[in-house]
């Protein structure tokens, strides 16, 4: 039997690893298994820490992640986090006002940004945790998509198209903290880094203005990240820029329950590894046996030749998806999703 990373290892080679792997990414529920508060339990490490490491052993995923939430590379900018009782913490108010702000915009300093310094310490302490049994997942905001904080969407979206200059100097700031940011998670252990891109997805813009902009950005941003990476859309749509993600370097990328496992397993020819995609969303209210056909469909769909990683398709599960879902969910894997999947053509495994 292989080890989470061995498994995961090898799928990203484009093999078939023991089975499928399954990164349940439960951000939110370590705060649960504590008794505490989201916004108690992301304000220490040891929290996070903790809450990780009796999520691994309790679901038994083949990764570990220290992220804490998006809005804490806008609180190293300045800006503030609004907490809720049950969901992931939100950006409050962008901390640029206009667009001339960007003028005088630097790269904040990582060694100066108590919730950075914070998830490099849950970093650190993971590893030294599981070592290199378990992969660590590594977050950044990708410099294309922090701006959506930063400014507003409509103001943003108002310079790209009217202020080029100042677009290109607000991408330069972002960059140079992007890369420096994904280094330092690298650094203090993470496996890999999922490079957060929402504003490229097709949901959001047309390919032609990505191909100009946040494709570029990948291009040149991803070289830099010293380890390997993988591009997450948050649930946008990604088919019809397939190739050009591709071509960013990423080892793998993340895909929307809008679109089909099969057609993007078929679209990337197993070049790179395909994650997803199950509707978090939705998930909420699936019952166990629901959660299980939703995991054998997409083994069917994906699962052959390896290069699959089964996970949700947004990068975080949701707080409100119960115990018996995300049990379902590992049990469904375990049932279905090992290699070689001779249930396609033979005896199916039988139903728990």
């Amino acid at each position: 039997m292989m080890t989470s990373m061995q498994r995961v290892q090898t799928t990203l080679a484009g093999q078939e690893p023991d089975r499928v792997p399954l990164f349940l990414l439960t951000t939110l529920h370590g705060a649960k298994e504590l008794g505490l508060s989201i916004r108690d339990y992301f304000s220490r490490a040891e929290h996070v820490v903790e809450g990780q490491m009796r999520l691994l052993n309790k679901y038994r995923s083949d990764c570990v992640t220290p992220f804490h939430y998006a809005s804490l590379e806008l609180e190293a900018f300045g800006g503030n986090t609004h907490f809720i009782e049950d969901g992931p913490p939100n950006a409050a108010a962008p901390v640029m006002a206009q667009s001339e702000d960007i003028d005088h915009l630097l790269p904040p300093e990582i060694s100066q940004a108590a919730g950075l310094q914070r998830v490099l310490e849950v970093t650190r302490e993971l590893k030294a945790r599981v070592g290199d049994t378990v992969p660590i997942i590594g977050s950044v905001i990708s410099p294309f998509s922090l701006p959506i904080m930063q400014m507003g969407f409509g103001p943003y979206i108002e310079l790209i198209h009217e202020q080029p200059q100042r677009f290109e100097r607000l991408m330069a700031v972002n960059q140079a903290f992007c890369v420096e940011w994904a280094n330092a998670q690298l650094a203090a252990g993470a496996t890999a880094i999922a490079y957060a891109d929402p504003m490229s997805s097709t949901t959001l813009i047309p390919r032609s203005l990505y191909l100009q902009t946040g494709h570029r950005i990948a291009m040149e941003t991803l070289r830099q990240i010293h380890g390997p990476t993988a591009i997450h859309l948050a649930s946008g749509r990604g088919l019809e820029i397939a190739h050009d993600l591709m071509a960013t370097g990423a080892t793998a990328i993340g895909v929307s329950a809008l679109e089909d496992l099969a057609e993007w397993k078929a679209a990337t020819h197993g070049q790179v590894t395909v994650i997803g995609n199950l509707n978090g969303v939705t998930m909420r209210h699936w019952t166990a046996a629901q959660a299980q056909a939703e995991v054998k469909q997409a083994i069917v769909k994906a699962g052959r030749g390896g290069g699959f990683i089964l996970a949700d398709n947004h990068g975080e599960i949701p707080w409100q998806v119960p115990d018996e879902v995300l049990f379902a969910l590992r049990e469904a894997v375990d049932c279905w999703g090992n290699y070689p999947l001779d249930w396609m053509e033979s005896r199916p495994c039988p139903e728990n």
